[in-house]
């Protein structure tokens, strides 16, 4: 996506692994300096503590303990894993964070001379089902060893509405927050009113198909074109179907969700993915005040509201 506003203050930086950009308009109640300083360490924090790539992250700290004792979390991690219990029930499980498993033997990023073989893939998916992952006041366990969860489906996005959160609290009631192309907008843009945010054509990566308009509200898109792998001349995306432990094949290119919080419109969008376009439309529908779009090899699908955002 491409967001398509006039000038604002913008801070940029590097997270999560993706680019970040948080615009703001000024505001005689807020410290834009204060505000920048703060909301950067912010996420600085959060990712050190839910990345399973920092060895020190409470995530890798459950994912080495598995089949073991059991991690002390806090209130902000319970608040976290309780969210996506939410994500999991709302999709039907087609959301599920403890593919970790799944996501190490297909890991787009590895030079391999060949790709994951039945009996591997059954392997790692016996070691799949968040409704596995034990909790209690205070802690939390995986069950078995091998197991393991990667929140970073969700967690980018809740830290895009939280940092929305955060900028209201500190007086600044314009902004618009992309991490990763995970967007939230909220107040007024500059002179046009409604945030303009592009959506990338997946055929042509780097151009729109087309631009929304958007105001109080979040869009997130999903799609494998960018990170994926080719191997005996067939491309494997990074979106997993944890039901058959392999990539997603259908005929899906993106899929592209607006809704209130950036966290529910990166669920719906994911999960739409994988089930497809007659599926995953269903799903957007079924779980309204949401609109959504799938574009696929040939057609475009979307739900009745999509279009009322289209500007072009």
């Amino acid at each position: 996506m491409k967001v398509i506003i006039p000038d604002i203050e913008w801070i940029n930086f590097s997270a999560m692994g993706s680019p970040c950009a948080i615009g703001y308009v000024g505001s005689s109640d807020g410290d834009p300096q204060g505000f920048e300083s703060e909301i950067v360490q912010w996420i600085s924090n959060f990712e050190a503590r839910y990345s399973r790539y920092c060895s020190t992250s409470l995530i890798s700290r459950i994912n080495a303990q598995a089949g073991g004792a059991w991690v002390d979390v806090d209130q902000e991690a319970e608040a976290v894993f309780a969210l996506v219990d939410r994500a999991y029930q709302i999709t039907d499980g087609i959301f599920d964070p403890s593919a970790l498993p799944l996501i190490q033997i297909w890991d787009y990023n590895k030079n391999r001379d060949e790709v994951p073989d039945d009996v591997e893939v059954a392997r790692a998916r016996h070691l799949v089902g968040w409704n596995r992952f034990e909790r209690r006041s205070g802690s939390v366990r995986l069950p078995e060893k091998g197991m393991g969860i990667d929140v970073g489906g969700i967690c980018k996005e809740y830290a895009v509405d939280r940092s929305v959160e955060m900028a209201a609290q500190r007086g600044f009631g314009q902004i618009i927050v992309d991490f990763g192309q995970d967007i939230r907008v909220a107040g007024e843009a500059p002179e046009t009113g409604s945030w303009r945010i592009g959506l990338e054509n997946p055929f042509q990566p780097g151009s729109c198909w087309t631009t929304l308009a958007i105001k109080d509200g979040a869009v997130a898109s999903s799609g494998s074109y960018h990170r994926n792998f080719i191997h005996g001349g067939k491309t494997f995306g990074h979106i997993l179907d944890p039901r058959t432990g392999y990539p997603v094949v259908n005929s899906c290119r993106s899929v592209t969700v607006t809704a209130s919080a950036c966290w529910f419109a990166g669920v719906l969008s994911t999960a739409a993915f994988i089930l497809g376009p007659d599926e995953g439309i269903r799903l957007i529908e079924n779980n309204g005040p949401v609109e959504g779009c799938i574009l696929t090899d040939s057609e475009c699908f979307s739900t009745k509201g999509f279009e009322a955002y289209l500007i072009d």
